[in-house]
């Protein structure tokens, strides 16, 4: 019974030789991937779709994060890209940081979106008049610079530096600031769930004292009953402007939207500060797309880009400049 099995399908694999061959050297083209990537106009995503809180209520219009549509470049989307003028091809280089990993960017930049969200939170409370309680702060190790002599490693989380337990990014940068270039210290990390040693010798650029690694500052918020959705694909601070937003919205009680649908892109600090980010203007073409009525853009270059780019395709939609979360707050009250 195998045995017929067998020869029949070596005898339709035969006859249809030319056919299985194409199959597969078509497959083989459409999905070998190449060390590019291609960067094109994205969508939005309506923040509430990400918040969920007790007693939220409705409003009139919608708040929405801008993305960026990014795929890993094939040999259809390298030539779709060539001929699109939307479509931009980047280097390997230009997405991923020297010497940098697919998974530790991956880790990086899933750290950053948590960062946005706090920031978020703490910011949307203050604004709303409501107490921050910040119940610990992790360090942990994102990226080792390739200038580094360090046996630290990305997603080691920081205990300890010369023996003092850190408590903060900004404590533990003004304490390396104090060192010279080629003393050697000692870290205490958590690294796969236990506790080792690891040394790092400092050197100099740009008169600063460095180890050569970024870190991320994770902190345990008493939010309430304010939680996040997002999906595991989605990661990065650009959407944390719109999160505060929001949440300011939903903490408050007020209605902000006004029956519009609202976009908008930017980082958010600590202190409120909205910042720039990348991609601003596929972010803008996919606003125009799903057809909102105002797009927020952080001041500075991402406002010039945009503004170019919406005269270029002459886009009807309204450009506001941000610098801070107080600025797009008291712009939206001037719309009731």
């Amino acid at each position: 019974m195998i045995s017929k099995v067998y020869d029949k399908v070596r005898q339709i694999i035969k006859e249809n030789r030319i056919f299985f061959i194409t199959l597969i050297v078509t497959t083989v083209i459409c999905f070998i991937p190449f060390p590019y990537y291609i960067n094109a106009p994205g969508g939005v995503i309506d923040v509430s779709d990400k918040i969920e809180m007790k007693g939220k209520k409705e409003t009139s219009g919608s708040l929405n994060l801008a993305y960026v549509s990014e795929y890993r470049a094939t040999i259809p989307t390298l030539l779709y890209a060539m001929i699109h003028p939307d479509w931009d091809i980047l280097k390997k280089e230009e997405v991923l940081y020297e010497n940098e990993t697919m998974e530790d960017a991956s880790f990086r930049n899933h750290l950053l979106l948590e960062e946005a969200n706090q920031n978020a939170v703490m910011v949307a409370l203050s604004r709303a008049g409501k107490s921050v309680v910040i119940e610990d702060t992790k360090l942990y190790v994102t990226y080792i610079d390739p200038n580094a002599n360090t046996t630290l490693k990305v997603q080691d989380q920081l205990l300890t530096f010369e023996g003092k337990e850190i408590r903060s990014k900004s404590e533990l940068l003004n304490t390396i600031s104090t060192y010279q270039a080629g003393e050697q210290v000692d870290f205490t990390v958590k690294r796969n769930g236990k506790e080792v040693k690891a040394k790092a010798t400092l050197y100099k650029e740009d008169d600063r004292t460095l180890v050569g690694m970024m870190v991320s500052e994770q902190k345990e918020l008493d939010q309430g009953d304010i939680e996040f959705h997002f999906r595991s694909d989605e990661s990065g601070p650009s959407g944390g402007f719109m999160m505060t937003l929001a949440l300011y919205q939903a903490i408050s009680g007020e209605d902000l939207t006004h029956g519009l649908k609202i976009v908008g892109t930017g980082t958010i600090d600590e202190n409120g500060t909205v910042g720039s980010i990348g991609g601003v203007e596929y972010k803008l073409q996919g606003a125009v797309k799903d057809k909102a009525d105002l797009f927020f853009v952080p001041a500075g270059e991402n406002y010039e880009k945009a503004k170019k780019v919406k005269k270029e395709h002459n886009y009807d939609i309204k450009l506001v400049k941000v610098s801070s979360i107080d600025q797009a707050i008291a712009y939206l009250k001037t719309l009731s």
